[in-house]
């Protein structure tokens, strides 16, 4: 396993992560872990070298950290650095905040964590927990040595991250990352500006919630085609890897195959080792991918701000997904559940403001009508 310093302080941890989000589970019930096999997961990851283990309140509709904890028993909570995260969205006064930590340390039944995350920040909830006094719900943390390094976790534009990394001196921050994602959320401009801070920089979703995993024809014919002996996934890790900004991958593992073969790639990856060769085949890749689109939208952001809130390039970029990586419940999901109702495409009223700003001359009206037929659960 290979290993990297956390940010600013001096000790490494391993370029995996153990994600506890995706854990083995009974039937198709979220909340029922395959405790026996979730075990054995997290202990066989410890035992190769994975020190780095994350979890969160509301995964595996709370039972996650139930899991970790059980897992982190026999002697090895003290091989890990354990990450949870404080669920600032159920946080309605101060007092919440430790509330919820001591829950989580229940749970966990551990006394203390290394890495405590503010979860899933955006600028709404930023702001909210800035007026909740946060700052000092954090410094009690630590002092109390109930938390040992603070951090946030991150899903909102860039601007609001680059706010948030210079408002307070943060250990660490967690942010969406993949070779699809250079330029979304944080985007590998937030990586640069986090990591000069002196954050530790850990990424999520290196696989695009596995879509990069599975990818379409035409895009593995790409890879296939470079005389790499390398999956999708070794690409994807291979060009977050190659970041020195990068500190560590969580990845949300839910076999012990996934596990192995996770292990054993991370086992080889350096920083700056990525070739002008092994770029190129990566900017084919992406460039198949975008050919998949269906509708040809740029995200240029000429058609905002709509009058009546949607968010018109964020409902094509799910649409297209759905395409791109031949998933269309996983685009229903994000639409359904992840993306604000406020935005979605149902609440445009046809004003017409938008179609003449568009570049590309799109009949967004009609689109957005397509969009909402396609993705909203009322209309499955």
């Amino acid at each position: 396993m290979k290993y990297r310093k956390f940010g600013k302080h001096d000790f490494e941890v391993s370029l995996l992560g153990f994600g506890a989000m995706r854990l083995p589970i009974i039937g198709k019930d979220e909340s029922k872990i395959d405790e026996d096999k979730a075990i054995e997961m997290i202990r066989y990851a410890i035992d190769h070298g994975v020190n780095y283990v994350d979890t969160a309140y509301p995964y595996h509709h709370g039972n996650s950290e139930y899991l970790v904890g059980k897992a982190l028993k026999d002697g090895y909570r003290e091989k890990v650095k354990l990450a949870t995260k404080n669920p600032v969205w159920l946080v309605e006064k101060h007092e919440d905040f430790e509330r919820y930590l001591d829950e989580q340390l229940k749970k966990l039944d551990v006394d203390h964590v290394d890495m405590y995350l503010l979860h899933a920040l955006s600028k709404d909830r930023w702001e909210k927990i800035k007026s909740l006094n946060v700052f000092k719900f954090l410094e009690n943390a630590v002092a109390k040595r109930k938390v040992k390094y603070v951090g946030f976790s991150f899903h909102d534009e860039r601007p609001v991250f680059m706010d948030i990394v210079d408002s307070y001196d943060w250990d660490f921050c967690q942010i969406q990352l993949n070779y699809r994602d250079v330029n979304y959320q944080a985007g590998v401009e937030g990586l640069k500006h986090a990591a000069s801070k002196g954050l530790a920089v850990v990424i999520m979703e290196p696989l695009k919630g596995g879509k990069l995993a599975r990818v379409p024809r035409k895009v593995q014919e790409i890879f296939n085609a470079s005389g790499k002996n390398w999956s999708p996934v070794e690409w994807s890790f291979r060009w977050l890897a190659n970041f020195p900004e990068v500190t560590t991958i969580l990845s949300g593992m839910s076999t012990l195959e996934q596990v192995k073969e996770n292990v054993e790639i991370m086992s080889r990856l350096e920083p700056n080792s990525l070739t002008d060769e092994e770029f190129k085949v990566i900017e084919q890749v992406q460039r198949a991918f975008d050919s998949l689109a269906v509708i040809d939208c740029t995200g240029c952001g000429y058609c905002m701000p709509c009058p009546n809130g949607v968010d018109i390039p964020r409902n094509f970029a799910i649409y297209n997904e759905a395409f791109m990586y031949e998933d269309l419940e996983g685009s229903r999901r994000v639409y359904n559940i992840f993306f604000p109702e406020e935005n979605r495409a149902n609440k445009c009223v046809q004003c017409g403001e938008c179609e003449p700003k568009c570049p590309q001359g799109l009949p967004i009206i009609e689109l957005l009508k397509r969009v909402d037929k396609e993705l909203s659960w009322q209309n499955a």
